[in-house]
């Protein structure tokens, strides 16, 4: 037995101890993951707005695109107007984004696929917003959505997109792994 272990220690094999550590500390590690809750080892999500999604030369979303629509004065043209551009600098990251519901496809009563749009009425009973103000949100698991304009928190892998449909010009998109009821 060597000099330098006491004698209860029994002598490893060179290469042992460094093993021994390296499993203490993977114990030790694994006794505190649950305490640090579900997105512990997940990438970091990026809090977005919806004056986020428009260009950087564009400072704020026109007027005409915030609070509650008066139907009464709007114009008959159902035109969407003209994008001014997307941003890319969350392409293929993880954010979370609120919104309201415009559904396009269901999985018996739950929504596969929808507009997520910034305010209620987009799409359906006014004219689209550009197609920068606009998220076309899928999502393997069918949320049961609780009508149409429902306010929900989406947080999912983000990106340029270049869809249209019968609805309108969709300048994003977002693949979801979550869906939360939102209050607005």
């Amino acid at each position: 037995m060597s000099d330098k272990f006491p004698k209860y220690a029994v002598e490893k094999p060179m290469g042992q101890k460094t093993t021994d550590l390296k499993r203490r500390r993977l114990l030790t590690a694994l006794t505190v993951v649950p305490f640090l809750g579900g997105r512990a080892f997940s990438e970091d999500v990026i809090e977005l707005s919806w004056s986020d999604l428009l260009p950087k030369t564009e400072t704020a979303i026109p007027q005409s695109l915030l609070g509650i629509i008066e139907h009464d004065n709007l114009s008959l043209s159902s035109e969407q107007p003209e994008s001014s551009g997307v941003r890319s600098d969350w392409n293929g990251q993880t954010v979370r984004l609120p919104g309201y519901i415009v559904p396009i496809d269901y999985d018996g009563t739950g929504v596969t696929a929808f507009i997520l749009v910034p305010y209620v009425g987009a799409c359906v009973h006014v004219p689209p917003p550009p197609a920068n103000q606009l998220v076309l949100v899928t999502t393997s698991t069918p949320y049961e959505s609780e009508g149409l304009f429902e306010p929900v928190y989406v947080t999912g892998m983000f990106g340029i997109s270049s869809i249209s449909t019968h609805l309108a010009d969709i300048g994003y998109a977002l693949s979801a792994d979550e869906i939360e009821p939102y209050q607005m």
